[in-house]
């Protein structure tokens, strides 16, 4: 099975646009998830509550597309030729990027908190003092890259193991792992993605990722997808309406181990898990069509990802000393972000091959 899902490449254009939107959220958020690299005053409750859906499916829904596609690169390629690909599309935009598009937005967010005075040419070479959070080196939005080249390299074996491997699916079992991850491990470990001290993420997201290698070939998936469509869909309302009832009652536990906050943990991760299967039973059900417009966003949504947020900070840091109302700032950041992240993949990457190359592109 070789052929192309449209839905899933519509899933991940769709998870690339609302990475935008998430990220210009947070320029007005600041609570448990962290601060951005530029931050509005006064912050929003209503951008806060989209912080919070978002964040409840969407790298879930990133990594189980991510699996995926480590399918269908699988069916046409050798472990071998995997492989090499995943080092040219994964490790060498993560070191252009690196060196390239993550120092500015350090540079802005330091000038906006006043504790850097000077040039960029002066602080770049300040990037390299010291590990975030005691130094200014870290790898931002890249965080995706790093994680997705390590699980292609530790799933390998496990993808291995279930490409003949016979297995029935149930999709209540397969919410169980992802409860459990979330309760035994976000205790201790919210969310720093730094890899080594992130074994929440690690654990949730590579789930996640093998998820999505072992079910989007499953002819049983995909009919439980249409059998149960409005089941899954009318639970995920049902959830999420009560996770953001919790937030909005302020009745969320401390972090903890404790009972309470474990059972809230362990729901989130039912939560997160049913909405990414209503994701993808909608996209089964109306995103099956392929055309001129879906064929140009998924090659630009790779490039699109890996400099959005080089260039949503810049914005950011000039429309957050405006005098307009939030929603303006919130508009004009993401929108501006969007046509100028566009405009740069039109006219410096779409055809010049060395940008390409750089960027992950063939």
């Amino acid at each position: 099975m070789n052929k192309r899902r449209n839905d899933l490449d519509w899933l991940r254009v769709f998870a690339v646009a609302v990475l935008i939107y998430f990220h210009a959220a947070a320029v007005f958020y600041r609570g448990d998830l962290g601060e951005f690299y530029v931050v509005n005053q006064p912050t929003n409750s209503a951008l806060e509550f989209l912080i919070l859906f978002i964040h409840q499916w969407h790298m879930p829904l990133f990594f189980f597309v991510s699996g995926a596609a480590s399918w269908f690169a699988l069916e046409k390629r050798s472990s071998k030729d995997y492989l090499k690909e995943r080092v040219q599309r994964l490790l060498i935009p993560f070191v252009f990027g690196l060196f390239v598009l993550v120092p500015p937005q350090v540079y802005l967010s330091l000038l906006s908190r006043s504790r850097f005075q000077g040039s960029y040419f002066e602080f770049y070479p300040q990037f390299f003092n010291g590990i975030r959070p005691a130094g200014n080196f870290e790898w931002a939005h890249l965080w995706f890259i790093v994680y997705l080249f390590v699980f292609s390299l530790v799933a390998l074996p496990i993808f291995s193991f279930l490409k003949s491997a016979n297995y029935r699916i149930n999709l209540i079992l397969l919410a169980l792992p992802l409860a459990l991850i979330e309760a035994i491990f976000r205790p201790k470990w919210i969310g720093f993605q730094n890899l080594y001290d992130d074994w929440a993420n690690v654990l949730l997201y590579l789930t996640y990722f093998i998820y999505g290698y072992g079910l989007v070939a499953r002819s049983q998936f995909t009919e439980l997808l249409d059998q149960y469509r409005s089941w899954i869909i009318g639970s995920a309302i049902v959830l999420m309406s009560i996770f953001i009832g919790l937030w909005i009652a302020d009745v969320v536990p401390d972090r903890a181990y404790s009972l309470a906050y474990m059972s809230y943990q362990a729901f989130r991760g039912i939560n997160s898990w049913v909405c990414v299967l209503a994701f993808l039973s909608l996209g089964q059900r109306f995103f099956q069509h392929r055309n001129a417009i879906l064929n140009y966003l998924n090659e630009a949504a790779y490039p699109v990802y890996l400099l959005h947020q080089t260039i949503l900070v810049t914005i950011a840091f000039f429309v957050v000393q405006w005098s307009v109302n939030i929603a303006a700032k919130f508009l004009i950041i993401s929108s501006a972000t969007v046509l100028i992240t566009l405009l740069v993949y039109e006219l410096f990457v779409r055809k010049i091959w060395i940008t390409r190359s750089l960027l992950g592109l063939k």
